[in-house]
């Protein structure tokens, strides 16, 4: 298929028929799959503070270091969130938190150290603004703070932080935030070190379809050069209890139509990233199995936590049974993955423990 330009990609998201697109990207899926599986993983998301200094207008999570509900997450919850995670089959934990002012690189190295001594499993975790954070306040470069924490534990890197890669959005959106370009060099750092990563777009807020085609050309371009993302999430914006929404910048979530319009772009744009995600987690499960005919091969995770859209009031819960039955319903073979892909068990009839 012959690779196109953002030009023809705002043409396609602003004057393309929905159905016609969702066509389109589901003949590329099948290209790239043509095996017909779809994965998903199991695993837990574990948010260690929800103390952060950015205070973003779109996120209802975070708490100032002198709220009544500040938290630093304990070791031994730590650990029985992992022990738990890993006796319902996880493979797999996505640690994330905010901007801690007292948590430094120590405090980081020593979380990563104390799980792999006690668990065998893989380490998800400290999106690019985390990374950043934690870099400059140890006065080291983003590359040798990677190092650190790889050497830690830390085995791979969530899309987090990301929203909107266009710095006249991220103005709006969240002005302390790291800029575009930080968000792509920690991507790219890690990608050298041999670490894989995931990238995420948070759209539906105030963007433009400009800014969305300019996301999704920054995460191609920087695919071309490294070949290290795994995976394209895009997910849509949750206004409920956040500052956007008390504004009235943005009060209106993002329609299903919408959402299957952006993961069909998404598949057509991002040529050279194998994996598209759909996002039941704010869209649900039926619009996330219909993203399955939009060009998404793969549905996420079990997630079995997730606090940051719950604090926007979106709330959906899906056990590993369910996932398998959507899968199997839109008529695919469902399987089981690891964090880079690889299957580690196929549902086929019996029935899932």
């Amino acid at each position: 298929m012959k690779r196109i330009d953002k030009k023809e990609a705002i043409e396609l998201f602003k004057a393309g028929n929905l159905l016609e697109l969702g066509l389109q990207a589901d003949e590329v899926r099948k290209e790239l799959h043509p095996e017909g599986i779809v994965t998903f993983v199991v695993d837990r998301n574990i948010n260690y503070t929800n103390v952060c200094i950015n205070e973003c207008r779109f996120c209802a999570y975070y708490r100032s270091p002198d709220s009544p509900d500040a938290f630093v997450l304990s070791k031994e919850e730590l650990f029985r969130k992992i022990q738990e995670t890993i006796s319902q089959g996880g493979t797999q934990i996505l640690i994330q938190g905010g901007l801690h002012p007292d948590l430094g690189l120590d405090f980081y190295v020593d979380m990563l150290r104390s799980i792999k001594e006690r668990f065998k499993i893989h380490i998800h975790g400290f999106s690019p603004p985390e990374i950043k954070y934690i870099a400059k306040k140890a006065a080291l470069t983003v590359s040798e703070t990677l190092k650190i924490l790889h050497e830690a534990g830390l085995d791979s890197i969530p899309g987090g932080g990301a929203e909107i890669l266009s710095d006249r959005v991220r103005e709006v959106l969240s002005p302390k935030k790291i800029r575009s370009s930080e968000w792509l060099e920690v991507m790219e750092e890690a990608h050298k070190l041999g670490m894989r990563t995931s990238a995420t777009m948070m759209f539906g807020s105030v963007e433009t379809p400009e800014d969305i085609v300019e996301h999704l050309d920054a995460i191609r371009s920087l695919q071309d050069r490294t070949g290290g993302f795994t995976a394209f999430i895009p997910w849509s914006f949750q206004p409920g209890n956040t500052e956007l929404f008390r504004s009235g910048k943005a009060t209106v979530p993002a329609s299903a139509i919408d959402y299957l319009k952006v993961v069909s772009l998404s598949r057509l744009y991002l040529d050279n990233v194998k994996n598209i995600q759909a996002s039941w987690v704010t869209q649900g499960l039926k619009i996330a199995q219909i993203a399955l005919r939009f060009g998404a091969n793969d549905f996420g995770s079990t997630m079995l936590e997730e606090n940051v859209v719950k604090a926007a009031g979106v709330c959906y819960r899906v056990k590993k049974e369910d996932i398998v039955e959507a899968i199997r319903a839109a008529g695919f073979r469902p399987a089981q993955r690891d964090t880079h892909y690889r299957i580690i068990q196929f549902f086929d009839e019996e029935v899932v423990k």
